[in-house]
């Protein structure tokens, strides 16, 4: 298994599941998911423009705000536990994408 392919699906998992939370699952209470959409998936989109300069780039980018998912994922998911499970989820995709950049440069520290 490939952990930067692995990355990039967490990666793109944690893009699609923005729009699902905030317009399908757990609505936010205001009724206004796309305000929350103009927030959340932004910073998810950003990296992106590092993928021209190649896969690894473009990881350690999303690695470094998908800390920031992680810590929204726990908060949601103890604060409001109608999005406990989008949450949750989040909370886990964060986790695989971060623990797949320590898995590539791990590989990568012990080729030759």
């Amino acid at each position: 298994m490939n952990p930067l392919r692995t990355g990039l699906f967490a990666w793109a998992l944690l893009i699609l599941l923005q729009p699902a939370w905030y317009l399908w699952l757990a609505p936010p209470a205001n009724g206004n998911g796309l305000l929350a959409l103009a927030f959340t998936l932004p910073p998810l989109l950003l990296p992106l423009l590092a993928l021209r300069t190649g896969a690894k780039r473009a990881l350690l980018w999303v690695g470094i705000v998908a800390l920031f998912y992680f810590c929204h994922g726990v908060v949601a998911a103890w604060v409001y536990p109608s999005a406990r499970v989008p949450a949750l989820l989040e909370v886990l995709l964060c986790v695989v994408l971060i623990a797949t950049l320590g898995w590539a440069t791990r590989a990568a520290r012990r080729r030759p």
